[in-house]
């Protein structure tokens, strides 16, 4: 499918979708802000992102409902319609997840414009199997096949569009996953160089930690936030948490599980010693 790069590439490239991405990116955020709310879409009850999941709900639906509209025979109308239905009503909350990782993409053109057209191909899809079940309800079966052949081949586009900003674009993956983070005792820091309540990025072996200190103990993180990579060194503490400058995500210092999305997975956790005037971290079994 190596054709179809260069095709993606000119999206990534068109400025004109910005038009539409920046004032709908913004009403979604104002949508998602309640913790709750943003937890939920985000997966973060999961441990993982919810769209991706959820995703595939509709896209086996209405897949297998092409398959039987087009070699299962009459026995197979009532398989198919019910197939169909369970492809609309999925779709729903898989749309609102995807909007809901998609807001965080305004300092990315390219997943952010991909997005767009995304979208747009998805919520097609969802017309044409839409109306494919409004025609199998009126005994229709002709034309339920044909409405739901064409929105099959739109929602194809739009899962291999969802393809390249996961997997080209790197989007909305853990951005901690591939850290060396060290096992043994690692020496990072002199004590007397961390005060209470700051926020300090240090070298550790072949990684970086976040380190603090509150009510005297010393705690650490990864510095790269799980999300997008966004520093936290650059972030802020509230009620026992880091916030991530650049999405909000909100991890707790003690343990970094996620208090508030959209962030998915945790933040690594490190151990940490004072030994000699030094604070020595090592990763968390």
């Amino acid at each position: 499918m190596a054709y179809i790069t260069p095709f993606v590439n000119r999206i990534e490239r068109l400025g004109t979708l910005d038009r539409i991405a920046r004032p709908a990116a913004a009403a979604v955020q104002r949508l998602v802000r309640p913790r709750q709310v943003r937890n939920v879409l985000s997966g973060t009850l999961l441990g993982h992102p919810a769209h991706p999941a959820l995703s595939q709900i509709p896209i086996g639906a209405w897949s297998m409902a092409t398959l039987l509209d087009t070699i299962g025979g009459e026995r197979s109308a009532p398989a198919a319609g019910l197939l169909n239905a369970v492809g609309v009503a999925a779709a729903l909350p898989a749309a609102a997840s995807g909007l809901n990782d998609w807001s965080d993409s305004q300092e990315e053109a390219a997943p952010r414009r991909v997005g767009v057209v995304h979208a747009a191909a998805n919520s097609t899809a969802l017309g044409f199997y839409t109306a494919s079940l409004v025609a199998r309800l009126q005994g229709r079966r002709s034309r339920a096949t044909l409405l739901g052949c064409t929105g099959f081949g739109v929602m194809l586009a739009g899962v291999y569009l969802g393809g390249h900003i996961a997997f080209t674009n790197a989007y909305n993956v853990n951005h901690t996953a591939t850290e060396n983070r060290p096992q043994d005792w690692t020496p990072v820091l002199s004590d007397a160089h961390l005060s209470e309540g700051a926020l300090r990025k240090v070298p550790a072996g072949d990684t970086h930690v976040l380190l603090t200190r509150t009510q005297g103990q010393v705690l650490a993180l990864s510095s790269t936030c799980s999300h997008m990579g966004g520093p936290l060194q650059e972030g802020r503490i509230e009620d026992g948490c880091v916030v991530c400058p650049w999405h909000g995500s909100s991890f707790s210092l003690a343990t970094g599980n996620v208090f508030r999305g959209p962030a998915s997975a945790p933040q690594p956790a490190y151990e940490t010693r004072v030994r000699a005037g030094q604070i020595e971290v090592r990763a968390r079994c």
